[in-house]
């Protein structure tokens, strides 16, 4: 745990019964890993350290994270901003989208700065530190599933320490009940930095970091460990070049959300509070959203829905834009060579 123009050439229907096909490739794509590992045939163009020569490759992953994140987050917002209600109010998505529709269309779009702003710089730290660290770790490829594991690990670490204020205001600035004591993030800003220097840490901006270290360690770590083995092994199925990298993120995507998602509700829980009341412990939280929840599954899971298809789209665009704009600058490498 990709988003623009490419979509018009990007025909999402046609991807979700694809999605069937992950079950059976799934010893495939294992499989497809050790063959590399022994013929060193790739298939799909990696990380600079699989491309020894191209040296000037692994710089270009900062900036391609940037603009395949930035793509996908501007698409994908209006379903992560009803997940969000979700969340929050514990209401059924028709519910969800009645209160935003009653609140009226100047809002709809309120607090898509943060995100998209946050997202860009998730993709360039994402994208561009996995690679920096995957090459340390491995200067020759292909690489190993332990190492793919540690590099996406650590890069979550570096986007979770990043990003977490943004996330922050962004899930104050989602929250109705919030909307006339601070309409706009400056008016948050100010509150925060009202602070004293420890407040605006554990109050302020990083108020539930913990949980949001956790959830982009674990989810950058699954992403990263298994979108190359599926995206290989639907690529031996003779598909469109675009649909291994779309199915390889939804997949990915989904399954990490859905794993992870009980540690989303607990962040858009903790940080959605603001004020100097006294702040409950990690624990705390999360006992008190599992009763307020009562104490059932499938009440923290709700929303879960919406979580599917905002997974499968937002990580489905953003690896197959990903892919095609490494695809193009490697072919405009090899013109120019």
């Amino acid at each position: 745990p990709c988003r623009h123009r490419i979509c018009s050439a990007i025909p999402l229907i046609s991807f979700f019964p694809t999605l069937a096909s992950f079950f059976y490739l799934y010893p495939v794509v294992f499989r497809m890993e050790e063959q590399n590992h022994s013929s060193g045939k790739e298939l799909q163009p990696r990380t600079r350290a699989e491309s020894p020569g191209k040296k000037s490759w692994h710089s270009q992953a900062y900036a391609l994270g940037a603009v395949s994140n930035f793509m996908s987050t501007f698409l994908t917002f209006p379903i992560y901003k009803v997940v969000f209600r979700q969340q929050i109010h514990a209401m059924a998505m028709s519910q969800a989208v009645q209160q935003l529709w009653h609140e009226g269309p100047q809002y709809f779009y309120r607090g898509i700065y943060p995100p998209l702003l946050s997202k860009t710089l998730q993709g360039t730290l994402l994208f561009g530190t996995y690679d920096s660290l995957l090459c340390s770790l491995s200067p020759v490829g292909p690489h190993s599933l332990q190492h793919r594991w540690a590099a996406g690990l650590m890069s979550g670490v570096v986007e979770a320490v990043a990003l977490s204020p943004f996330e922050r205001v962004q899930n104050v600035l989602q929250d109705g009940r919030k909307q006339a004591r601070f309409p706009s993030t400056v008016s948050i800003l100010k509150e925060f930095n009202s602070y004293g220097l420890w407040g605006r840490l554990s109050l302020g901006y990083y108020r539930g970091f913990w949980p949001v270290l956790l959830r982009n360690s674990l989810g950058s770590a699954l992403y990263f460990s298994f979108k190359d083995p599926i995206q290989d092994g639907l690529a031996e199925q003779g598909l469109p070049n675009w649909v291994p990298a779309l199915v390889s993120g939804s997949v990915n995507g989904t399954i990490t959300c859905l794993v992870l998602y009980p540690l989303i509700v607990l962040v858009a829980n903790m940080q959605s509070h603001i004020g100097w009341q006294s702040m409950p412990s990690l624990w705390a939280s999360a006992q008190d959203v599992w009763d307020t929840r009562g104490r059932k599954v499938f009440l923290i899971y709700r929303g879960g829905s919406l979580v599917i298809l905002r997974s499968s789209v937002t990580w489905g665009l953003t690896t197959a834009i990903h892919d095609f704009l490494q695809r193009r600058s490697c072919s405009k490498k090899e013109l120019k060579d």
